[in-house]
């Protein structure tokens, strides 16, 4: 059985088994259980349930394995003959989440 789920904004195509990173969950520890009720779409062998706007009654159940944050994305801001520069950098943080069942 395959979903397509929503959060952070993004949509993932997930299967049992998959392990996803996605953005990262407030107030969610390592090892806790995750449930995303935002389904949009179901597939189940030749079947498909489409969602208006999500699938009623639908949930894929995780497990948060762990937060971390992305390598750094340096930044570099430069404008010509005005001495203006600036350099700052970026890490994305992220949750790496295991998908443990689907639940129609």
């Amino acid at each position: 059985m395959k979903a397509v789920i929503k959060t952070g904004g993004k949509q993932y195509q997930v299967v049992k088994g998959d392990i996803i990173k996605i953005e990262k969950l407030p107030k969610t520890e390592e090892g806790q259980k995750v449930i995303f009720d935002t389904v949009l779409l179901l597939v189940d062998k030749d079947k498909a349930t489409l969602g208006n706007p999500t699938v009623a009654k639908a949930k894929v159940e995780a497990t948060l394995l762990r937060n971390f944050k992305t390598k750094k994305v340096d930044v570099f801001k430069y404008k010509n003959k005005t001495r203006y520069r600036k350099n700052y950098g970026h890490r994305q943080q992220l949750a790496e989440v295991k998908i443990d069942n689907i639940v129609a």
